[in-house]
């Protein structure tokens, strides 16, 4: 059913394009002797433009420099495709009167139907048709390499900013990276340090003949445990290698203080880059949902489209949520450099929803 309905999109493409190519004829005969006229060239940029949508190309992204030239050079591929057009409108008409004829016992152009004969006649019809659609598939794609060529991005700007876009990715990622250092240096400092020599004086102290301190240093040690376990955790997940995203993610729902529900759908396992980056989007999102937005139920959802894996994590909280602000920016940078998309809503008042694109390819 698909391919039917793509082969209709492609056979209307054609037909349009062999209308268009006649009233373009028109048009440049017309403008020929006002090229230099600011109107005529934005008339040309419109059409083309109008071309452009039609085989489905993203006319922001054409050349504005050459729409007259590429009119000029699309209407013989134009009118070739009214010809395959116009052949396979003939092939389909004779085929039905053909079989209207024999239908009624009437014979047609004096041949009336026998085994060998129709035998011919399908066989013929068959290979005719399929020359026919063969040839509205090579007009289709002979239009869409001539706009390409002639109306697409130059190839030296589009790999300057791929330049640019790859260093200002590593740039990125270099100052996740610190940012991710400076962290756990906090947490280490502030957090597990602190509790450690609070231990180590608990047990001096206890060592001088106050036993009693030792249930208190006991529990000062579970505690140090637990934010080990935490700051590796988030350094990275040793289950993440072993069970998969899937497992990962239910130990983030099971550590949060705020109600996580998780839905993994994912037929196979991603790249360990795409599987590492989701984990990471869903710890950094709910960390934040429940520190900062007061939100009582948290819901993530990861599942494969289009060979890109879609994290969505959404919370009830206050909203007002920053891309640039927190942890977020690290985030999109680390999405960013998988060449992925990383999105963010948080109208005030709430909901907020994050979402990250990443690919697979």
């Amino acid at each position: 059913m698909r391919l039917a309905v793509e082969g209709l999109r492609l056979l209307g493409a054609v037909a349009l394009g062999a209308v268009t190519a006649p009233a373009e004829l028109v048009f440049l005969l017309l403008a020929l002797p006002f090229l230099s006229h600011p109107n005529v060239g934005a008339a040309a940029r419109r059409l083309a433009r109008l071309e452009a949508r039609r085989l489905r190309l993203d006319p922001g992204a054409l050349q504005e420099g050459r729409p007259v030239p590429y009119l000029a050079a699309r209407v013989p591929v134009g009118v070739l495709g009214g010809l395959v057009i116009t052949l396979l409108v003939y092939g389909v008409g004779a085929a039905v009167l053909i079989l209207a004829a024999w239908g009624r016992g009437e014979a047609f152009d004096g041949m009336r139907p026998s085994i060998p004969l129709v035998a011919y006649m399908v066989v013929a019809g068959v290979v005719l048709l399929f020359l026919d659609l063969s040839g509205v598939v090579g007009v289709h794609a002979l239009e869409r390499r001539l706009a390409l060529r002639m109306l697409g991005p130059d190839p030296t700007r589009a790999l300057e900013r791929r330049i640019a876009e790859l260093a200002e990715s590593r740039a990125g990622i270099v100052a996740a990276v610190d940012s991710e250092r400076r962290r756990i240096e906090r947490d280490l400092h502030d957090g597990l340090q602190q509790r450690l020599v609070a231990l180590s004086m608990l047990i001096g102290r206890a060592g001088r003949g106050r036993p009693e301190l030792l249930g208190q240093a006991h529990q000062e040690a579970q505690q140090a445990l637990a934010e080990l376990r935490e700051v590796a955790w988030r350094v990275y997940p040793s289950s993440l290698d072993s069970l998969g995203l899937g497992e990962a993610l239910a130990g983030v729902a099971e550590r949060s203080s705020v109600p996580v529900r998780v839905a993994c759908d994912l037929r196979r396992r991603p790249p360990m880059a795409v599987e590492t980056a989701a984990y990471f989007v869903v710890c950094e999102a709910v960390t934040n949902a429940a520190k900062h937005a007061g939100a009582t139920l948290i819901t993530v959802e990861v599942h494969e489209e289009d060979a890109a894996v879609i994290v969505r994590v959404r919370d009830d909280g206050a909203g007002g949520a920053q891309a640039m602000g927190g942890g977020l920016s690290g985030l999109a940078r680390r999405v960013a450099a998988l060449d992925g998309t990383f999105e963010l809503s948080s109208p005030a008042g709430g909901p907020t929803t994050i979402t990250a694109v990443l690919p697979c390819g």
